[in-house]
C-alpha cells in the first residue's frame, strides 16, 4: 500500500494450524486509513492460529467512499468494498471444510499474498508488483499457476520462484515451465555469495533472503530495491556514457540517503546502500557497437562506478554499497525514450502493447474517444485494458527470431560483465523448444542468479502486455484510431514512493 513491491517465501509452510476461529458480535469499527485496513487484516488472519476473535460484525462506515480524494497519497479513494472482499476471500480461504483443523499449505501462503494483492489494485491508484518463493521440491508450489480459475482469480497477482541449487534435477521444473512459464529459478548461494560472476566469491551478501519482484536486485528482509535506467545505445562514445553513469549513480545513491517509515528497512538500508544502475536497449546496443566492443563497455562502466562510489561515500560518510549494478525489464521508462526493455528483444514488427488504466482515471475515456480498443481487465478489478497497436521501428528480429540458446548466453554475459545484482530476463521459448528448458538450466545453473521463461504463444494469459499482430491487422487497427485529445485531462497522481510495476524509484 506504499507503492512497493513485495516478496515473501514459503518456509512457514506446515508449521502453523489452521482452525475455526472463535468469533465476536462486538462492532470492529475499521480506521480509514492504510494503518486501519493492515489491522483488520492482522485480526482476520490472526483469528484462524487461535489468536484473538473473529469480527462478524465489521463496520466500514468510515471508510471514506469509492472516488474521495486522497490528499496526503494522492489518487482517488477505493471505497471500502475492496477490503470487504478481502476479508471474505481471506475466510473462505483458511475455514476448514470439515471443521477440523489443519497445517498451513503453501498454496495458502501464496493465496494471502495474492488477495491482498488483488485488494491493493482495486485501490485504483496502484498495481501490485508481488514475488514468492519456494523450495524446489515444493511440488505443490511448483503447480500454483496451473490452476486455471485460481489463476485468473488472484495467483495472476504474483511471480513465483524457486530456490534453485546447483546440480539439481531440472527436469520436473521444467515440465511445470513449458505449460506456462511458472516458476521462475533464482540460485540463492549464487546470490549470496557472488557479485559480478566474473569476479571472485565474496560472500559479502550472506544476508540475502530474496530478491525484489522482478528478481533484478538481491534483497535482505524490509530491504527495498533502488534503481534508475540508463540506455547505452544512446550514446556515441564509452565517455559520453560515463557521464550518464556518473549521474545515475548519484541519483542512486542520494535515494539511500532518505529514511522509510520502518526502522527495520532504514537499519538495512544504512548498511547495505545497495543500488542498481541499470541499462536497457541492451539489444540495440549490441547491435549499434558488436557484441565485444558493448561488453567492453559494460566492464569499463562497471569499474567506472566502483571508484564513484568510493569517492562519493567517503564524501557522505555512508559505507559503500553492498552492489551497484542491475539490468531491470524495464518497461514504460524505456518506451518512452525509444528503447528496447532491458535484455529484451522487441516482441515482434507489429505488435499489441496492452496497458492497464484504472476505471476512475479519465484515460479511459480519452482513449476510448480516440478509437483504441478499451476492455475491463480479466484478472485485475476496477481496472481497464487499453490496447495500442504498435509498429517497431528499424525492426531487426524479434522474439520469435532468437533461440532460447540466445537468451540464456545474452544473461550470462551480463551477469558476468555488468550486473553484480542480478540480470532480470524472461526468457521466451517456442513450443518446439520446450526440451531445451532443463538443458539450458543445467548448463548455466553456474552463470546466473535467476531467470525466469515464458513461451512466446499459449501461456494461458488473456490481455498479455504483447500480442504480435499481422501488418494488415495494425493497419485495420489504426484505420479507426485518432489523436487523444488532452485538454481536458488533469495530472492524476503524484507518486511518493516507486512505482509497483517497475520497482523504480
Amino acid at each position: 500500500m506504499l507503492g512497493v513491491g513485495v516478496g515473501g517465501d514459503c518456509r512457514g509452510k506446515g508449521k502453523v494450524r489452521l482452525q475455526i476461529p472463535r468469533y465476536t458480535d462486538e462492532a470492529y469499527v475499521v480506521e480509514d486509513s492504510r494503518e486501519g485496513w493492515v489491522e483488520l487484516v492482522r485480526t482476520v488472519l490472526n483469528s484462524f492460529v487461535g489468536r484473538g476473535y473473529y469480527p462478524s460484525n465489521i463496520d466500514y462506515s468510515q471508510v471514506r467512499e469509492k472516488g474521495a480524494e486522497i490528499k496526503g497519497f494522492g489518487g482517488t479513494a477505493s471505497g471500502p468494498q475492496p477490503l470487504i472482499e478481502l476479508v471474505e476471500n481471506l475466510t473462505t480461504l483458511l475455514t476448514p471444510e470439515d471443521g477440523e483443523s489443519y497445517k498451513i499449505s503453501s498454496s495458502h501462503i501464496v493465496d494471502i499474498f495474492n488477495y491482498v494483492g488483488k485488494c491493493v489494485v482495486a485501490g485504483g491508484i496502484r498495481r501490485t508488483a508481488e514475488i514468492m518463493f519456494s523450495s524446489a521440491d515444493d511440488s505443490e508450489f511448483i503447480q500454483l499457476k496451473q490452476d486455471e480459475e485460481a489463476l485468473r482469480d488472484r495467483r495472476w497477482a504474483s511471480n513465483n520462484s524457486i530456490f534453485g541449487e546447483v546440480g539439481m534435477d531440472y527436469s520436473d521444473l521444467a515440465d511445470s515451465i513449458s505449460v506456462n512459464g511458472e516458476p521462475g529459478v533464482i540460485w540463492l548461494d549464487a546470490m549470496r555469495g557472488y557479485g559480478r560472476m566474473a569476479d571472485p566469491r565474496n560472500d559479502k551478501d550472506a544476508r540475502v533472503m530474496g530478491s525484489n519482484p522482478c528478481s533484478e536486485q538481491s534483497l535482505e528482509s524490509f530491504e527495498l530495491c533502488c534503481l534508475v535506467e540508463t540506455f547505452p545505445a544512446h550514446h556515441e562514445d564509452i565517455e559520453d556514457y560515463k557521464k550518464t553513469l556518473k549521474f545515475a549513480y548519484l541519483y542512486a545513491k542520494t535515494v539511500t540517503l532518505i529514511p522509510t517509515h520502518d526502522a527495520r528497512t532504514n537499519a538495512v538500508m544504512m548498511r547495505n546502500r545497495r543500488i542498481g544502475c541499470s541499462q536497457s536497449g541492451i539489444v540495440q546496443a549490441i547491435n549499434k557497437l558488436g557484441r565485444r566492443e558493448y561488453l567492453n563497455w559494460c566492464v569499463t562502466g562497471y569499474n567506472y562506478i566502483q571508484n564513484l562510489d568510493v569517492i562519493y561515500s567517503v564524501c557522505l560518510c555512508v559505507p559503500v554499497s553492498k552492489k551497484t549494478t542491475s539490468v531491470k525489464p524495464s518497461g514504460t521508462v524505456s518506451l518512452l525514450c525509444g528503447a528496447t526493455p532491458g535484455i529484451h528483444y522487441p516482441h515482434s514488427e507489429y505488435y499489441i502493447r496492452n496497458i492497464r488504466v484504472a476505471d476512475t482515471s479519465p484515460l479511459v475515456k480519452i482513449a476510448e474517444q480516440a478509437g483504441y480498443p478499451v476492455e475491463e481487465c480479466s484478472y485485475s478489478p476496477y481496472t481497464y485494458v487499453v490496447s495500442f497497436p504498435v509498429k517497431e521501428e528499424f525492426y531487426k528480429k524479434g522474439k520469435s527470431d532468437v533461440s532460447i540458446w540466445e537468451q540464456f548466453a545474452n544473461a550470462a554475459d551480463l551477469q558476468k560483465y555488468w550486473a553484480d545484482n542480478q540480470v532480470s530476463i524472461t526468457v521466451t521459448f517456442k513450443k518446439e523448444e520446450k526440451k531445451d528448458i532443463s538443458t539450458c538450466l543445467e548448463v548455466y545453473e553456474d552463470s546466473l542468479k535467476s531467470v525466469s521463461l515464458l513461451p512466446i504463444s499459449d501461456h494461458g494469459y488473456v490481455q498479455a502486455p504483447y500480442i504480435e499482430i499481422s501488418e494488415s491487422e495494425y493497419n485495420d487497427l489504426r484505420k479507426n484510431i485518432q489523436p487523444m485529445l488532452m485538454e481536458s485531462s488533469v495530472h492524476e497522481v503524484t507518486e511518493k514512493f516507486c512505482d509497483g510495476d517497475t520497482c523504480v524509484i
